[in-house]
């Protein structure tokens, strides 16, 4: 046995402990490093503002009944190759004159057939015809959820900016109250004011206080809402970031319902199913026309070998069933479709007018509010505190004031609201989902 060279030295056991519990402590720290960093990372996401077009990216992204009609329109497309598949062919082996039961050897005679049927030129064609413009009505059903889902954002959207509007100016209208009922019980200790005004005071503050908590619940089951409509939990943090304010329409009336009537989706999925019913008419009419079934054999009698060759073709001998059947239920259909079209064409324009109308109605209070109740109502209110801290009027004709002040305000935010959601209206009712689709 060779000895060992100077200097070489076995690992000792608590060196080899102290490494492994060294690697422990810094795979440990290591993937706590990273999952705070990923938390961070994750929370920093969760945190950014969101803009309404995210929202609406997010939303047709992630929204599950999105997916599952986009999935639905997938097997659609598959329905197609299996419309245009060609049958496949045949093949059967016969062994006849067998003395027992198995006994192929020895038969005297053998066939070994191999059938095909070829579908009059046309059916295939006309099959996939069909199932290629049932494709198309999914695909027209998936812009039409699309339409459905991406109004529904922008609600939500909407609804929080102002759930988030109305927060801030009851907790503008707490601060207030807060600070009157301050003035107020000094004035009162004063000997300026009676009891009673601070006893009102007291009434508005806890009303005000109220208002605060009335509405940050309503910002939280709007952020809900809004996390629902884009696919998420519910319970995840969102902050969004937009303006109530919205430009107004450019276009005449009579320009948004022509473009309404060539872009609603609705209107061209009845389009593709009147196509698709005059398809399978003509496909009712080749059943007229017989399919072919051709077989080739060869065939083995007592040692010799022959080819046999068969044709066979249906006869039409009943020709009044499709005529009665298939050919009468697709005219039916077709007719019956030409109708709902009609009706279709007609509640679009009728959708488009009264959006429309309710958006330039909302312009209009707008500019109302704007030019005549903001300015003064702030004017008002200024104008009466002064006049009380100065003494010359009551704490009362102050809260009144106050309350119109806040009001005004609190109607600006709201019309902005539903001048918002009367343009997503007629966004939809154009056939519209993202703010910059043309």
């Amino acid at each position: 046995m060779r000895n060992r060279p100077i200097g070489f030295n076995e690992p000792e056991p608590i060196k080899k402990s102290f490494r492994d519990h060294l690697s422990f402590f810094l795979t440990a720290v290591f993937l706590l490093l990273f999952s705070f960093f990923s938390a961070f990372a994750q929370e920093a996401t969760f945190s950014r503002p969101l803009s309404l077009e995210q929202c609406l990216s997010i939303a047709l992204d992630n929204n599950p009944l999105v997916l599952s009609a986009q999935q639905q329109y997938l097997a659609s497309r598959a329905r197609v190759n299996i419309a245009k598949s060609i049958s496949q062919p045949s093949l059967s082996f016969d062994s006849e004159l067998q003395p027992k039961p198995l006994s192929i050897g020895q038969s005297p005679e053998k066939y070994l057939w191999i059938n095909q049927t070829v579908e009059f030129p046309g059916r295939i064609y006309l099959r996939g015809k069909v199932a290629s413009l049932e494709s198309m009505e999914a695909e027209k059903n998936l812009e039409e959820l699309k339409l459905s889902v991406a109004y529904d954002v922008k609600e939500a959207f909407f609804s929080l900016l102002l759930a988030e509007e109305e927060l801030k100016y009851s907790q503008q209208n707490l601060e207030i109250s807060r600070s009157f009922e301050e003035m107020v019980s000094l004035k009162n200790s004063a000997g300026e004011v009676p009891q009673v005004e601070v006893l009102r005071a007291k009434v508005e503050l806890a009303k005000a206080s109220s208002l605060v908590k009335s509405s940050e619940n309503k910002t939280r089951i709007a952020r809900a809402r809004l996390n629902t409509v884009l696919g998420r939990n519910s319970a995840e943090p969102i902050g969004i970031q937009g303006e109530l304010k919205q430009p107004g329409i450019d276009f005449s009336l009579e320009e948004a319902e022509t473009k309404a009537l060539s872009a609603r989706p609705e209107l061209k999925r009845i389009e593709y199913s009147i196509h698709k019913t005059r398809t399978m008419e003509k496909q009712a009419y080749l059943n007229y026309l017989p399919n072919l079934d051709f077989g080739l054999s060869r065939h083995r009698l007592e040692g010799q070998k022959f080819w046999d060759f068969s044709l066979s073709f249906s006869i039409p001998l009943f020709f009044w069933q499709p005529k009665r059947g298939e050919i009468a239920e697709a005219e039916i259909v077709g007719r019956a479709l030409e109708k709902e079209k009609l009706y279709l064409q007609n509640l679009v324009s009728l959708e488009v007018e009264e959006a429309y109308q309710q958006v330039l109605l909302a312009q209009e209070q707008i500019g109302l509010i704007e030019r005549e109740i903001l300015s003064q109502s702030q004017q008002v209110y200024d104008m009466f505190l002064y006049s009380f801290q100065e003494g010359q009027i009551g704490g009362l004709d102050l809260i009144e004031a106050r309350l119109t002040w806040v009001e005004a305000r609190l109607a600006y935010a709201r019309t902005l609201y539903q001048h918002a959601i009367s343009m997503a209206a007629l966004e939809r009712a154009l056939g519209i989902a993202s703010r910059g689709q043309k």
